[in-house]
């Protein structure tokens, strides 16, 4: 009875591991510079927590820089309430983070060229502790260029390129062992066919009987 209770035991402390070890993982990514006009842009945010089961009240602010200074307040989100707030970007900000807090990332939508400029995500987090109740807060700035047409991929230009360098080499590669077993074929057929020429000259009394001399 006691080695099953430790077998049971053992079995709830591995499933317990397995599945800490199976929850996603937080990743702090840069976001992306560069959008295109009419298209849809996100700014990425990430703030990732060490310890995510502990309830923290979390408050995100983006702001706008303008290339002359100004500063405006175009989006707020706290808990889960999000404000559009008035200004240019009015009516084409959406959230797109993730339900844990984590991703505070937002969505420009329909970017004109008016959107380049500095943008700036403002996150404040207050834990809760039993004793006491921590705060942590963190800015983090992006700056979008916004272009007519979007720039062409070299990476993508290079994954092309060795595609067909590819393709080139096997096609080589399948005419190589085509030649050679062409010739490979055409030499068998070769011999047999001067194996058959030569028996066809032996005299029919030596096919009948190969062993017996030839005498004049």
């Amino acid at each position: 009875m006691l080695t099953l209770n430790r077998l049971y035991l053992n079995t709830v402390a591995f499933l317990i591991l397995f599945v800490q070890l199976c929850r996603p993982v937080c990743v702090d990514v840069p976001s992306d510079t560069e959008a295109v006009i009419g298209t849809q842009m996100r700014l990425t945010c990430i703030s990732c927590m060490k310890r995510e089961e502990v309830k923290a009240r979390t408050l995100v602010n983006w702001f706008y820089f303008s290339d002359s200074g100004d500063m405006t307040h175009i989006y707020k989100y706290e808990n889960t309430k999000e404000t559009d707030l008035d200004g240019p970007f009015k009516g084409r900000l959406a959230w797109n983070g993730s339900k844990d807090l984590q991703d505070l990332s937002i969505v420009i939508l329909n970017v004109t060229l008016n959107d380049s400029g500095l943008y700036q995500c403002e996150v404040s987090r207050e834990f809760d502790f039993r004793f006491f109740t921590p705060t942590f807060f963190i800015r983090k700035n992006i700056t979008l260029t916004v272009k007519e047409r979007a720039s062409e991929d070299t990476t993508a230009i290079y994954s092309e390129i060795m595609m067909y360098v590819l393709l080139v080499f096997l096609t080589f590669w399948l005419l190589v062992e085509m030649v050679y077993c062409y010739r490979k074929i055409s030499k068998s057929d070769d011999q047999a066919q001067d194996t058959a020429t030569n028996y066809l000259a032996i005299p029919s009394e030596q096919k009948d009987n190969p062993a017996a001399a030839v005498t004049e």
